[in-house]
């Protein structure tokens, strides 16, 4: 299946440079109103197309989000997922991992989680984080028990690139659709943010020292998604670079890319046979009599 058309789809070709990625909207999609009347359209959509993809059962939807602290990941995954069935969704949040999940591979315990058929699985943070923050952190590597690490470290993210992208692709050769979204904030408006968290007293609980400890490695971490986007965007699992300083205008972005993929697969209620109709009409006949 082709990933949907969309201004914010990371090329498959190298050619993404996040300095010349969006942030803000565009001038005239700056109304508030106008984005969430959008966003509830495609909720709406989606929460319908949820009931084909469960009852289908032969399809899985992954989203995945990456971002910088304060960009707007929870409350994304809140706003789109809202009035979708809970029983057909789960979510996941990856944070460090733990003794167990450092003695296997890193993709073990994304591996773990990943959504049923029928189901949308969510991943705030994920096995991305291996070539984010312990790029960003390569210190994080000698706790990992690994067989060998090179010298030269870009050997490695090399070597985790190319584990991802066949990890992806079995994803979707086996009927789970990928989808990925890299919620770009920028500097500036993390800061405000961050402020926010601090001077409102309902988000102090948002906001830690540590959080200020990583904005000071701004730069490694957009060359380390900048590199990471463009060696995994691929037809098979997309990434899309939402701009996200406007949060009315992402929300509405992600529902929208959500609700094309799920209107492009094939997926119905199941057919029911002749026989199964004959049936259900001499049961519902004795239920009327009874």
């Amino acid at each position: 299946m082709k990933p949907v058309a969309s201004p914010y789809l990371v090329p498959f070709d190298d050619r993404f440079r996040i300095d010349d990625a969006p942030r803000q909207p565009p001038g005239d999609e700056l109304d508030r109103d106008a984005n969430e009347a959008k966003l509830g359209k495609s909720i709406k959509k989606i929460r319908k197309l949820q009931k084909k993809l469960y009852a289908d059962d032969r399809f899985a939807l992954l989203l995945v989000f990456q971002a910088m602290d304060a960009a707007g990941k929870d409350g994304t995954i809140k706003a789109v997922m809202t009035g979708i069935n809970p029983a057909g969704c789960q979510v996941y949040s990856f944070k460090q991992p733990s003794t167990e999940e450092r003695d296997h591979d890193f993709l073990w315990r994304i591996a773990r989680c990943l959504p049923e058929r029928g189901r949308i699985g969510i991943f705030n943070r994920s096995h991305y984080e291996e070539v984010l923050v312990v790029r960003v952190h390569p210190e994080y590597l000698e706790g990992q028990s690994l067989p060998s690490i090179p010298s030269d470290l870009d050997e490695l993210w090399s070597e985790r690139y190319d584990s991802i992208r066949d990890f992806e692709r079995h994803l979707a050769r086996n009927g789970t659709v990928v989808l990925k979204f890299f919620l770009n904030v920028s500097r500036d408006e993390q800061k405000r943010r961050f402020l926010d968290r601090i001077d409102e007293p309902e988000s102090n609980w948002k906001f830690s020292k540590a959080d200020v400890e990583e904005r000071s490695h701004w730069n490694a971490y957009m060359h380390a998604y900048e590199a990471a986007l463009n060696a995994t965007s691929r037809p098979w699992a997309p990434w899309y670079a939402i701009p996200a300083d406007d949060k009315p205008f992402m929300r509405r972005q992600v529902a929208k890319i959500v609700q094309k993929t799920l209107d492009k697969l094939d997926i119905d209620y199941p057919k029911v046979t002749a026989a199964r109709r004959r049936e259900l009409h001499a049961i519902g006949s004795e239920l009327r009599d009874d």
